[in-house]
């Protein structure tokens, strides 16, 4: 379990991350406000699974 709770949070961190870039070269390039709006809600979904994660594998580890 040691390396799956050292890897889950990088990876729910790197999906927090692409989506933020998706949005940011979306919006940058003048791509379709609605694929700003849409990619921007799920980055702040991703933002919670990411801090229930890392708060999850804080409590797994004390």
């Amino acid at each position: 379990m040691g390396n799956f709770t050292n890897l889950l949070p990088g990876v729910a961190l790197f999906a927090v991350a692409l989506v933020l870039f998706f949005g940011l070269a979306n919006i940058m390039r003048g791509g379709s406000a609605n694929l700003s709006q849409k990619l921007m809600r799920w980055r702040v979904g991703l933002q919670l699974v990411a801090i229930i994660v890392i708060m999850t594998v804080l409590f797994l580890r004390r």
